[in-house]
């Protein structure tokens, strides 16, 4: 009896803790669901820090500069890179719309004036009345829609207050990314810490080879980009080729975003002009994903076609624009730790020893080979006699 109520004792005390860690493991996963939006800002500034992590060590090589001076210029040189392209794109548009809004009497007077299907159609729908009953009804509007500017302007400043959050946590992890590591990899037994420390520099030399390779992509449509605009004469050449090098960050989509807008905007000029923009993306494109892309990337990703395509389908279905940008990092280094930690011994190389196979039984009639050593004689038989 006592032997039998110890093992009912030992189950009922494994009963509580399977329920213990199943409780343990919901509540873990509801405050993550609850803190998801702080969670993807740390997210974001991960990935970011490891995707750096390739030039600061180069800087710290070449420069013999310390990791905190060499996260220092590359944040600046990445925050440079989006102050001038603010500074490119906003007063275009603000002075196109300022022209606009002043023009807008004048299209009015042109549309009731002119003759054809554009009179005609003017004067079925009396679209010049329209506008100007627009117009007289613009101060009510605006003060109608003060509580939508009023939220627009929460949203901006719950934007700016995100990337700062996101620029703070990407300096800190990136310039204290060794010790992370080290912190990360002395949770594990002391056994398997060097065999874990491999695995993390592999995960993270992947996600930041992607990050750099595209980054160099990027920078090399966005320079192309500029000749070609330049030389095709269109209108902001320089902000045109800033969206384009911004756009061509994301993955398999990216490049159908940034043509969209340099078409629209080539279309304005001309419709020559439009069909020479097109022309120039179509070629690109292949120049790109055909040498540009492989010779960059070369083994940085190691994904395949339809895994590449269906990360960025999960990642952006998750997360919207921010996922598809995160998406074949963070697979690549899933993969790797897939493979490496959970599918090594599946995946074993072969051992390079031959292979030794028995040797085939000698033939009937044929001779044994000499050995070199005399066989030895058998005596005669004596006779007795």
């Amino acid at each position: 009896m006592p032997v039998v109520s110890e093992k009912r004792e030992s189950t009922f005390s494994k009963a509580v803790k399977a329920t213990f860690g199943v409780v343990l493991v919901l509540l873990v996963f509801a405050a993550g669901y609850q803190a998801r939006s702080a969670l993807v800002l740390v997210l974001i500034s991960a990935v970011l820090a490891i995707g750096m992590d390739p030039g600061i060590r180069l800087l710290q090589r070449r420069g013999g500069m310390g990791r905190g001076s060499a996260t220092a210029i590359i944040l600046l040189g990445l925050l440079g890179f989006l102050v001038l392209f603010f500074v490119l794109v906003i007063p275009p548009i603000v002075t196109e719309v300022q022209q606009f809004a002043g023009k807008v009497p004048d299209y009015i007077a042109q549309l009731q004036q002119s003759g054809g299907v554009l009179g005609e159609f003017e004067e079925r729908f009396q679209i010049s009345e329209q506008l100007e009953k627009l117009a007289s009804r613009a101060p009510d509007i605006a003060q109608a829609s003060v509580g939508t500017v009023l939220g627009v302007a929460g949203n901006i400043a719950s934007g700016l207050f995100s990337l700062l959050t996101i620029l703070v946590l990407t300096i800190y992890f990136a310039s204290s990314l060794p010790t992370l590591e080290d912190g990360v990899v002395s949770l594990f037994p002391p056994a398997r810490q060097d065999e874990y420390r491999v695995l993390m520099d592999r995960a993270t030399e992947k996600i930041g080879g992607y990050a750099s390779g595209q980054m160099s992509v990027s920078l090399i449509a966005g320079v192309c980009a500029f000749i070609a605009f330049l030389v095709i004469g269109l209108p902001f050449p320089a902000a045109l080729a800033m969206w384009v090098s911004i756009t061509t960050l994301i993955p398999s989509v990216g490049a159908l975003v940034g043509a969209v807008l340099c078409v629209l905007v080539a279309s304005f000029v001309g419709l020559t002009t439009a069909v020479i923009t097109v022309i120039y993306i179509l070629v690109y494109q292949q120049i790109e994903n055909y040498v540009i892309s492989p010779r960059v990337m070369k083994k940085a990703v190691d994904l395949s076609p339809a895994a590449v395509i269906l990360s960025v389908l999960i990642g952006g279905s998750i997360l919207g624009f921010v996922g598809a940008l995160l998406a074949l990092p963070l697979a690549a280094a899933t993969k790797v730790v897939v493979r490496d930690l959970l599918l090594r011994d599946r995946l074993e190389p072969p051992s390079d020893e031959p292979v030794r196979l028995p040797k085939p039984p000698a033939a009937s009639g044929t001779r044994a080979k000499s050995t070199g050593k005399p066989k030895p004689q058998t005596p005669p038989a004596e006779d007795p006699a």
